[in-house]
């Protein structure tokens, strides 16, 4: 296909998918298996979360988008904007295709210095950088068809203009080559290019995110290696005065439970390699429902993650409409050393409780076969449910409809793990592989645990040992769970339970 085809062909089709989104019906968010408190888009497929970056006490959430249909497509960058990483306004498209391919992955940084010389008039420019994608060059079997380009906007991302000298990157000879993640590093007075590239990782320095210099590789012979890596993510936190430096890196296939999955390493970087402490795999999320999970530019020393609630295995063909895939609600990492390891810990971010609704708290509760619904009343939207303990035992809590349809989480103590069951949790048959039992490893060591529970009308996430173990589930029963039973074989007393019902983060649209 010629460069000017191709140009004619996006044009066309950029033309029909603005009068077909022009011509939708605003979506009332009560579809059914909408989530009320997770991003989603308000028709068309989405995937991974792209460019997010705090700016002018904004959140900016960019996605891979096809607003062509419902399965993947060209890509676009949708764009969402929030102050309180809940509540989310709908922005135009961001990035269209253009005659260098799709815009995949990427990420966003606010250059405050100006190193880009993109700024004017005392404007900030807001930076994107992301693979474009050329599906000519694919299609002609070539081994460049991925190239890093970047975009700039000087009105708080609401219109980009795409640099005139893309790509800024250009690929060696290697098909698989994509979704820069871009971070200032500050002691070395540079930005820091994070690529994916095959199933290992490129690092890259730039001055002024036009030019780039190869730094070193990494991962070739450590972590996972089911399938190609993606979505990676280079930052540091503080733990105990010293700082500590995580790889975050998505893998598709090849995750705990199937599928696609987030891996990550903790270790030292020094401006141009990565050193880890460790070379075993390590799980951001064990559920199969959490991928392509990165964090905000932007925002200091808070590191807040979010992930693409669904799986590869079975993305496209999810029972809903006329949308398809969510967010994961936010998430803040932080680290806790157990033993001599470093894991990473994800918590639901607190801006999660400004959708508080009512709350019910219950104390020294026997377990045995406890109806949570009895006691709190019948659950009708969004929840939280958080357990605390001081003896950890074996235990089930059971969500359930009138149709009998379930979904079960809980923990075996015999084999230190918790697990969700989907396995009768409704439509099921999209994916044979769907219906299953997933499990993660408790890390912790102590008697007592902290969990917490956030389900919404198709997903539910835990969070157990204040983090250490997270799952992430979804699931499509014909009737949204209402009931919640909990038992157990053992004596198990739990020291607090609290159900915070949660209001639509879509109430106001």
């Amino acid at each position: 296909m010629t460069r000017l085809k191709y140009i004619v062909l996006i044009a066309l089709f950029t033309g029909c998918a603005t009068a077909n989104k022009q011509a939708l019906t605003r979506g009332a968010y009560n579809e059914p298996h909408r989530p009320q408190i997770h991003f989603s888009p308000e028709a068309h497929w989405m995937n991974d979360p792209n460019g997010m970056v705090y700016y002018n006490n904004t959140y900016h959430l960019f996605y891979q988008y096809f607003p062509g249909g419902t399965k993947w497509g060209p890509m676009h960058w949708g764009h969402a904007t929030s102050k309180d990483l809940m509540h989310w306004e709908h922005q135009p498209v961001a990035l269209y295709p253009d005659s260098l391919g799709y815009i995949f992955s990427g990420s966003a940084v606010a250059d405050v210095n100006n190193t880009s010389g993109f700024a004017r008039d005392g404007k900030i420019p807001l930076v994107a950088i992301f693979t474009h994608h050329d599906p000519a060059g694919e299609k002609a079997g070539t081994s460049t068809y991925q190239n890093q380009s970047i975009a700039y906007s000087l009105d708080d991302g609401k219109t980009w203009t795409k640099y005139a000298n893309n790509p800024v990157v250009k690929n060696p000879g290697i098909k698989d080559f994509r979704d820069p993640k871009v971070e200032w590093y500050e002691a070395g007075k540079k930005w820091i290019m994070t690529l994916a590239v095959l199933d290992h990782i490129t690092f890259y320095s730039s001055p002024d995110l036009k030019n780039w210099t190869k730094e070193s590789e990494f991962g070739k012979e450590v972590g996972a290696h089911g399938g190609v890596w993606e979505c990676p993510d280079l930052f540091s936190m503080d733990y105990n005065g010293q700082r500590i430096w995580i790889l975050i890196v998505n893998i598709n296939p090849g995750g705990p439970n199937g599928g696609s999955a987030t891996q990550y390493f903790t270790g030292q970087f020094d401006g141009h390699t990565f050193t880890p402490f460790q070379t075993d795999t390590r799980w951001l999320d064990y559920g199969p429902d959490e991928y392509a999970g990165i964090t905000f530019s932007n925002t200091g020393n808070r590191k807040i993650f979010l992930g693409w609630m669904s799986n590869w295995q079975y993305a496209q063909v999810v029972p809903t409409d006329p949308w398809r895939s969510a967010m994961t609600i936010p998430r803040d990492l932080g680290i806790e050393k157990v033993g001599e390891k470093y894991l990473l810990t994800s918590r639901p971010s607190p801006e999660l409780n400004t959708l508080v609704a009512t709350s019910t708290t219950s104390e020294n509760i026997n377990a045995t076969d406890y109806n949570v619904t009895a006691t709190a009343g019948k659950i009708t939207g969004p929840f939280k449910l958080q357990l605390s303990t001081e003896k950890l035992e074996t235990f089930s809590l059971t969500l359930s409809n009138n149709p009998g349809e379930k979904v079960v989480v809980g923990f075996d103590k015999s084999a230190n793990e918790f697990y969700i069951d989907r396995t009768n949790s409704g439509k099921t048959e999209f994916d044979k592989g769907f219906a299953k039992r997933h499990i993660a490893p408790r890390f912790s060591s102590r008697p007592n645990d902290e969990i917490t529970l956030v389900v919404d009308n198709a997903s539910i996430e835990l969070f157990a040992d204040n983090g250490l173990t997270t799952m992430t589930e979804i699931f499509f029963p014909h009737e949204t769970f209402s009931k919640i039973q909990i038992q157990s074989p053992n004596n198990f007393l739990i020291k607090s339970l609290q159900l915070t019902r949660l209001k639509s983060i879509w109430l106001n649209k």
